[in-house]
């Protein structure tokens, strides 16, 4: 009798126990939840490898960019237009130039991971398709690889959090 009423009072308590619990259900981020955060993100460029065959080469920001560039930002917005805009940061290199320099539209296909949009500073107004080698929340790797020559450029994001 004791020993039919432990088991039976284990078995409500082993019940119990497993319906209070909740299935989770994990959601991976999208790759255009990671470039745009739930409403926009931004993110600096904060370094440049470029790749000639074999030797990779490292730069800082700060040697492929003049100071006054170095806090601009790329935002990219998370709504049907896909709204990228490229800001001056706190330091502008003339004070006539506007706070949002340019306003244009990104592209990400995910099948063959490419981000398609432009580097003002680097490339001037022109869109070129980047090969997205890396995205996480604080990271975004891209690379250009150049079809004349055996060499491609790497460009790191890292996002402000913003």
């Amino acid at each position: 009798m004791k020993k039919s009423m432990l088991i039976t009072f284990v078995g409500i308590i082993i019940g119990a126990l497993s319906g209070c619990t909740e299935k989770l259900d994990p959601k991976p981020l999208t790759y255009s939840q990671l470039l745009t955060g739930t409403e926009k993100k931004t993110w600096v460029l904060s370094a440049v490898t470029i790749v000639d065959e074999k030797d990779p080469y490292d730069l800082k920001g700060s040697d492929v960019l003049e100071a006054c560039q170095l806090d601009d930002q790329f935002v990219f917005y998370a709504n049907a237009e896909k709204k990228m805009e490229y800001t001056n940061g706190a330091t502008k290199c003339r004070t006539t130039e506007p706070d949002i320099l340019i306003t244009d539209v990104w592209q990400l296909t995910s099948a063959n991971a490419t981000l398609e949009m432009g580097i003002p500073r680097l490339f001037g107004s022109f869109k070129l398709p980047f090969i997205v080698k890396t995205l996480t929340e604080n990271t975004m790797v891209l690379e250009y690889y150049f079809g004349d020559v055996d060499a491609s450029y790497r460009f790191k994001f890292t996002s402000t959090g913003k």
